[in-house]
């Protein structure tokens, strides 16, 4: 027992005695960092010293500041070329609308032999938007109602077995195109008339683009009542769009400034409205 006990003790002594450490796969380069070992730099401290030797350098301050003035000079000249041709904050008033504008438009649209005034009104020489003034032309209500109305010929192609998409998209086209007929017809009508009014491409937009309402209750009366149904709602909704444009565009084709004047060029823009 004492041998064996003085062996396990001779043996633990040589056990305990600690290994030579291996040598070090990498070079320690902390200190390259820090003059005290264990500390390791703050993180992104050598980022900032970058950015901060960057910003100090006058060089690159100075073609920052280049930088900077040929995006905005960039800017200005796209802003520029933009009111150019398209006027913004004129497109903004035609979209100025709210529910309850839209609500009585289309009724308006729908039955207007019932309507009396039908003069614009102005605030300090300058039209109210169309949320507040019933007369005042829009472009949101003809923009949404010729979505729904190519929508709802595919649909209607679509339950007489005849849909495809090139059908549809040859409906939408075949529809830009008519708006464009109908508004270069107005504007050449109104360079021969010599007409003096605030009627821009924008307000002939909107007027040619009201049809597309008729033409919707149309198409949806055909569509539950055949063509009975369609041929009488195309009939009333064509009369009722006459009137209204009649009776919207009399006052500003005519111009306040050509009341009064010379009989037969009453006669000549009356015919220009009424055509």
């Amino acid at each position: 027992m004492a041998y064996h006990s003085g062996y396990g003790a001779h043996g633990s002594k040589h056990r305990a005695r600690a290994a030579p450490d291996p040598p070090p796969l990498f070079d320690d380069t902390s200190g390259a960092y820090s003059s005290q070992p264990g500390e390791y730099p703050a993180p992104g401290a050598d980022v900032a010293f970058n950015v901060n030797h960057l910003l100090g350098d006058p060089m690159a301050n100075v073609a920052m500041a280049y930088g900077s003035s040929i995006a905005s000079h960039g800017k200005d000249m796209v802003h520029k070329e933009l009111h150019r041709f398209v006027s913004v904050n004129k497109l903004k008033y035609f979209f100025a609308v709210d529910t309850a504008y839209v609500a009585k438009k289309l009724g308006l649209l729908v039955f207007p032999y019932t309507h009396q005034n039908w003069e614009v009104q102005y605030s300090r020489d300058v039209p109210l938007p169309p949320r507040q003034d019933l007369n005042a032309p829009d472009l949101y209500i003809p923009t949404m109602a010729f979505i729904t109305y190519v929508l709802l010929a595919g649909m209607a192609l679509g339950i007489q077995k005849r849909f495809s998409p090139e059908v549809l998209g040859l409906c939408a086209s075949t529809a830009l195109v008519w708006v464009a007929m109908e508004v270069l017809a107005l504007l050449l009508g109104v360079y021969l008339a010599t007409v003096r009014s605030d009627l821009s491409t924008f307000h002939l937009l909107a007027y040619s683009g009201y049809k597309y309402v008729g033409m919707i209750l149309s198409v949806l009366t055909g569509l539950l009542f055949g063509s009975d149904g369609y041929y009488v709602a195309l009939a009333w909704t064509s009369s009722a769009l006459m009137y209204f444009i009649v009776r919207s565009l009399r006052t500003a084709a005519l111009g306040p400034d050509t009341v009064g004047g010379p009989a037969p060029r009453q006669r000549l823009q009356l015919y220009l409205t009424l055509g």
